[in-house]
Formats: C-alpha cells, sequence, structure tokens
C-alpha cells in the first residue's frame, strides 16, 4: 500500500489539513473554522480532507499536527511548532525564500528560513491582535462590508486619511469616528493595511529584509493587504497558490520525511 502523510494546523481562528501521497503531491486540503473546540475541529477538519480524498483513517502513514491548539490532535503521531512548518511548507515551494511572513488569526510571525528549509530565527507578534486576521475581521465589520469588499474598497483610495491605533478596540472607535466625519470608507480601508503594514514591518526590521520573501497564512489571501505590505516593504512578495494551509502543508511534509 503506498505511503500517504497528513499535516493538521490547529490554528485559533481555523483548521486546516492537508494530505499528501508518497510523491508529496497534494490529494486534499480542508479548511473550517476552530470554533474553540480544536480537538473537534481537528478531527472534522480531518474527516473532510479524508473524504475528500477517498481514504480512509487507517490509509494514512504518518501525521503531524501544528498551530496553537497542535497538542489538543490526540490522533497524530506527534506536533511540530507552526514556526518550523511555515518554513518548511515556504522552503518547498520557494527553494530560494530567505524570509516567510505569517499573519495568522491571532499573531504574526517573520521568520528567517536556512537553506534546508529550517527556522534560523524568528519574531513573532503574539501579545495582541494588532495585525492579525481577527484584527481585520473587527475592522471590516465596522466598516460594515467583507474582507474581500475592503480590499477591493482600498485600491480605490483618494485620501490620506491614517488608522493610528493598533489595539483592536481603539482600532475599531477610530474607524467609527472617521465614519461619523464622513471619511470614505475606501480611505479607511486603505489606511487600515497601512496601519497593519507598518506593524509588520516593525517586526521586519528587527530581523532585517532578506529577500526573496514569502508570505503565508489566511490574510495572505487579500490583495489589499498584500499591497500595502509590499509597498512599505519595498518588495515583491512570492504567494503561495493557497496560502491559507501552508502550516499544515508543511506538517505533511515533515511527516513524509519521517519514512526518509
Amino acid at each position: 500500500m503506498p505511503e500517504i502523510y497528513a499535516g493538521i494546523d490547529v490554528g485559533s481562528l481555523c483548521t486546516k489539513v492537508v494530505i499528501l501521497d508518497a510523491g508529496r503531491n497534494v490529494l486534499s486540503s480542508h479548511i473550517l473554522r476552530s470554533g474553540g473546540h480544536y480537538q473537534g475541529a481537528a478531527e472534522a477538519a480531518f474527516s473532510g480532507a479524508l473524504e475528500s480524498a477517498g481514504l480512509r483513517i487507517k490509509e494514512i502513514s504518518f501525521l503531524v499536527s501544528t498551530g496553537y491548539g497542535r497538542a489538543r490532535v490526540t490522533f497524530s503521531d506527534t506536533h511540530v511548532t507552526e514556526i518550523t512548518c511555515h518554513a518548511r511548507g515556504a522552503k518547498h515551494l520557494f527553494p530560494h525564500v530567505h524570509t516567510v511572513i505569517d499573519i495568522g488569526g491571532q499573531d504574526s510571525k517573520v521568520i528567517y528560513v536556512n537553506d534546508e528549509g529550517r527556522p534560523k530565527n524568528f519574531v513573532m507578534n503574539d501579545k495582541c491582535a494588532a495585525g492579525t486576521g481577527r484584527f481585520l475581521e473587527v475592522m471590516a465589520g465596522a466598516l460594515e462590508v467583507s474582507l474581500q469588499e475592503m480590499a477591493e474598497l482600498s485600491f480605490h483610495a483618494q485620501g490620506e486619511s491614517e488608522v493610528s491605533n493598533m489595539c483592536t478596540v481603539f482600532a475599531e472607535s477610530e474607524v467609527i469616528s472617521l465614519l461619523a466625519q464622513g471619511t470614505e470608507k475606501a480611505d479607511i480601508a486603505a489606511a487600515i493595511f497601512r496601519s497593519i503594514a507598518r506593524r509588520i514591518t516593525g517586526l521586519v526590521g528587527k530581523l532585517g529584509l532578506k529577500e526573496p520573501v514569502v508570505m503565508t497564512g489566511g490574510v495572505a489571501k487579500n490583495p489589499g493587504m498584500v499591497r500595502a505590505l509590499e509597498e512599505k516593504l519595498r518588495t515583491t512578495l512570492l504567494i503561495p497558490p493557497e496560502p491559507q494551509i501552508m502550516g499544515a502543508y508543511g506538517a505533511a511534509l515533515i511527516a513524509a520525511e519521517q519514512s526518509d
């Protein structure tokens, strides 16, 4: 029976699963909201990925869990930090990568990657939701638009509004005040993305920018955020086909290495 490998990334907002065949090809992937019940989310996401691939759990040769709730995945063979997994996944897709910027649901990280695809150094913001997926969700809610609509709005900005506060609660109040003053939603949307870009650039500055740079995490799917960060960093970001599953993808690659 051919060997099959799986990675589960249990994030604070979403749980992601990737299943690979022996050739490291993606057989299936699955994403769902974690909902605070990490073990249940892992089981449901894993079942979804197995069903999509037409597989049964006993056909999985090795399974690695990662992410915020990795220790809650009782059926995994081992667990690995998400920093290691994002580095490994990015290196596999982009062999020349030196820096990975991962913006997740509740934290953001900047990771230096060595030639073997392992983290050489990293910095992260995990003390508050500033500059994360959760922060963006709250800001979109304040604007009463979807995340996609907020990105589209930002491309039509004409003014130079600023959202200076990175505390989620105060930034939300700031956005509401700007709306009350008659500021265009497009200008506010662009200001929100610029404020996050400044925050991430500050993290990058602690290590120094080393190109090429890969951006992973669900926020990398937002073109407004990508553009703002590229402008602030003055570089082009490499974006995986599905950046949100990169932690799970890296975990599945590590699972495959167990048989090498």
